[in-house]
């Protein structure tokens, strides 16, 4: 059964259980109060009560004392014994001139009679005296020898207590159904920005989540409910917001997927199908012409070579994506101006009719690097510029050096790059000039090789934004 309550307790809602939560609480304070007042209320009639009977007793004691007898206005339904006092303590009831003045069993008023002789104070005490019900009796000492017992009923302090109990029991039953009606009004007033975070949240669960396009587009935006819930909303819509950034992201680098996956296989399609076609001519011209023969086997050559730059590249873009699990570099002390007089040597020799300068540039540069791939980052930059600028377009490479980082600018004078290009030409596969030939403006790896290996160092890989040039900046932390 208590277990069955339990369950149904639990199944309420929140507003609910608060407000049941909030009667219980208010019923212990009414019952805390009520008990107090009523025992304060009982105890003060009381004494009135015993002091009603003192100053009673004090004016019937002066009558005794004068006249031998009881004497003056009587209260109704008191009761007045007068008990004389033998040698032996015993008390006898002196003969009352009216016979209502004592109860029908005066045994609970001689016992009363014979304590306070044995005491030898007055001595109060509360009996039931048969069919009349409660008494207040007190007993006192006239004069030596003689001892007035008197008796005041207590219905009326019972009466008026059960009074107050009854007002108390209904007062506090009302105040406690409005305060469990009322407060449920207002707690779930109050709690109706839960209720509305609560709604959100369906909503969101109602969401296709797994489509690559999905959004989160629903807010708790409704105000109120206090600092707390405040709080609360916006710590809610913050992990939203995060969620959606989250898929957002998600969706773009699917889409990038897509892309890289289409890209790549256009891109290998391309040269297996010219070895597909050469290595149909080298056979055909073994059988036919044998002088083609050598013709067909170079053109094979040059495009499984081909091929194999591109498996290489994105080969390296893998392990440099999952460089924590296997690192592509073999880092050692080298001259970072050294590398890039090397690279201005090579590019000299490949392309002569870009005139190159170097710039001005500190005598040396060490850095704990990989010299290998830093030559390929420059190299890459450097017939990039050749490759995308006319012939005659000057190049400059400068190396310079700050207290935390070293940095490479390589600036072609050339047609610069289009502003609707620049947040891509990063991206594997893209192609500024979409009519290029593959030929000459290669499979479109280059600068993301190139970023990748820079990112591997601990760097960066950046284009600048001057007006009338190129400008490609390699930024690469010094050692501490």
């Amino acid at each position: 059964m208590i277990g069955r309550l339990w369950g149904t307790y639990r199944g309420m809602r929140l507003g609910t259980r608060l407000a049941l939560g909030l009667g219980a609480l208010a019923l212990v304070v009414f019952a805390v109060v009520g008990t107090a007042l009523t025992t304060y209320m009982r105890d003060y009639l009381s004494a009135q009560l015993n002091d009603q009977l003192k100053l009673a007793q004090v004016a019937q004691s002066k009558s005794i004392a004068d006249s031998g007898s009881l004497q003056g206005k009587k209260y109704y339904r008191w009761y007045y014994a007068v008990y004389d006092v033998k040698a032996d303590g015993t008390p006898v009831l002196r003969k009352p001139e009216d016979s209502a003045d004592v109860p029908e069993d005066i045994a609970d008023l001689t016992t009363l009679a014979r304590a306070q002789t044995a005491a030898g104070t007055e001595v109060l005490r509360t009996e039931h005296l048969g069919s009349d019900g409660e008494y207040r009796l007190r007993a006192c000492e006239v004069e030596p020898g003689v001892v007035l017992v008197s008796g005041a009923p207590m219905d009326d302090i019972e009466d008026t207590v059960r009074q107050l109990i009854t007002v108390q029991v209904v007062a506090f039953g009302l105040a406690l159904l409005a305060l469990v009606v009322f407060g449920r009004a207002m707690l779930r007033r109050g709690l109706k920005p839960l209720s509305d975070m609560a709604h959100t949240a369906h909503g969101i669960a109602s969401h296709d989540l797994t489509e690559s396009a999905s959004r989160l587009p629903l807010r708790a935006d409704r105000p109120g409910g206090g600092p707390e819930v405040e709080e609360l909303r916006t710590a809610f819509n913050t992990m939203l917001e995060h969620i959606d950034d989250s898929l957002a992201v998600r969706a773009e680098a699917e889409q990038r997927l897509r892309r890289f996956v289409a890209d790549a296989s256009h891109e290998l399609r391309t040269p297996l199908m010219s070895v597909r076609g050469y290595a149909d001519l080298f056979q055909y011209a073994a059988a036919n012409a044998p002088e083609e023969r050598d013709k067909h086997l170079a053109r094979l050559r040059a495009e499984a070579a081909r091929m194999g730059v591109l498996l290489d590249d994105l080969l390296m873009l893998a392990r440099l994506d999952a460089a924590e699990v296997e690192t592509p570099l073999r880092r050692e002390d080298a001259d970072l101006v050294a590398l890039a007089e090397q690279a201005a040597d090579a590019f000299r020799a490949s392309h002569p009719g870009h005139p190159l300068t170097v710039a001005p540039a500190p005598a040396a540069v060490p850095l704990r690097m990989d010299p290998h791939r830093i030559r390929q980052v420059l190299d890459n930059l450097l017939t990039n510029a050749a490759v995308h600028t006319p012939p005659g377009t000057p190049v400059t490479v400068e190396v310079s050096a700050s207290p935390a980082t070293a940095r490479v600018r390589v600036t072609d004078q050339g047609t610069g790059i289009p502003p609707g290009d620049r947040d891509r030409v990063f991206d594997r596969f893209y192609r500024v000039d979409k009519a290029r030939s593959r030929d000459r403006g290669g499979s479109g790896l280059g600068l993301s090789v190139a970023r990748s290996l820079v990112r591997a160092h601990g760097g960066t890989l950046e284009l600048g934004t001057e007006q009338g040039a190129t400008v490609f900046t390699v930024t690469l932390p010094l050692p501490g």
